[in-house]
């Protein structure tokens, strides 16, 4: 190889470091927070910055209180919560897969079901959401057998993705072309969702259109994912072997490793929500980054 070329290869590598992302905010270190559970899901970022999340098999949603790094329980009896968001009026919204219901709790921790069946079938089972601007959700509703259903089949055979109007008034269909479909996150101008169909192993991404219907899906990467979320550079971090993170054109950026079997869900707490926040097996953990979440 010519010296010339060479050196034009060698800058070439330096440029392509360069521009990558640092998404890691410095010297940053997985951090465990808690290891007292069976299995941790669903995280989702109060306005201050707390983030509350699922242990479903002991029935609970615990809070992680952002000021001292500390973890207590918020509720029992809650439903068997798995996905959890909170609406924009700062009620904490729950997949409550015991009764296959999709559940708003108010701040005194009173919950009203506002979903629990579709033209008169009982849902396959309630487990990620995501709400948009004008507050309507968007909840995926994967079938998997429960050990505390006395069901041990369907009665809707597919396995959907529903949005409510913000109204609350209409539940449409909004995908029904996925295998066992789980995480999903929008972007904050709600434009975009991303669909994880952790059952064909694949991401997808939708347009949203005025209505909130989803038309123009497209692969976004061939790599499911159980829970998701969305940096502001419009990053999208998907779950499973760790965290996963791809830019916006579904180019793999950074692989966070998790000492667990499997990473079930993340988001972004803290006050600047520049914590990136993961569940994975009977733990939870914690990782600061140069970037932020986007509620």
């Amino acid at each position: 190889m010519k010296p010339l070329n060479a050196i034009l290869i060698l800058l070439i590598a330096f440029s392509c470091i360069a521009q990558k992302p640092k998404l890691l905010a410095n010297e940053a270190e997985l951090s465990l927070v808690a290891a007292d559970y069976i299995f941790t899901e669903g995280p989702a970022v109060a306005k201050n910055g707390d983030v509350y999340f699922t242990d479903q098999p002991n029935n609970k949603i615990l809070k992680w209180t952002a000021s001292d790094n500390s973890v207590s329980v918020y509720m029992e009896d809650a439903g068997r919560a798995n996905g959890l968001y909170f609406d924009h009026d700062g009620n904490l919204l729950a997949c409550a897969d015991e009764k296959f219901e999709l559940w708003r709790i108010d701040k005194a921790k009173n919950p009203k079901v506002l979903i629990d069946e579709f033209q008169g079938k009982k849902l396959n089972g309630p487990n990620d959401l995501w709400v948009d601007p004008k507050g309507g959700i968007y909840f995926t509703d994967p079938y998997y057998q429960r050990p505390y259903w006395e069901r041990n089949e369907k009665e809707i055979e597919k396995e959907r993705v529903y949005y409510l109007t913000p109204d609350m008034n209409e539940l449409r269909i909004v995908a029904d072309n996925l295998v066992q479909p789980n995480g999903i996150i929008g972007t904050p101008d709600g434009k975009m969702i991303y669909i994880a169909d952790i059952g064909d192993k694949k991401t997808y991404s939708f347009t949203i259109s005025e209505n909130g219907d989803l038309s123009n899906k497209k692969l976004f990467t061939p790599l499911g994912s159980d829970g998701m979320t969305i940096d502001n550079q419009g990053n999208v971090y998907l779950t499973g072997n760790g965290v996963t993170v791809f830019n916006k054109k579904g180019q793999e950026i950074l692989q966070i490793p998790v000492p667990q079997k499997w990473t079930a869900n993340v988001t972004f707490g803290g006050p600047d929500q520049n914590m990136l926040f993961i569940t994975a097996m009977n733990s939870v953990y914690t990782l600061e980054m140069n970037v932020h979440g986007v509620r």
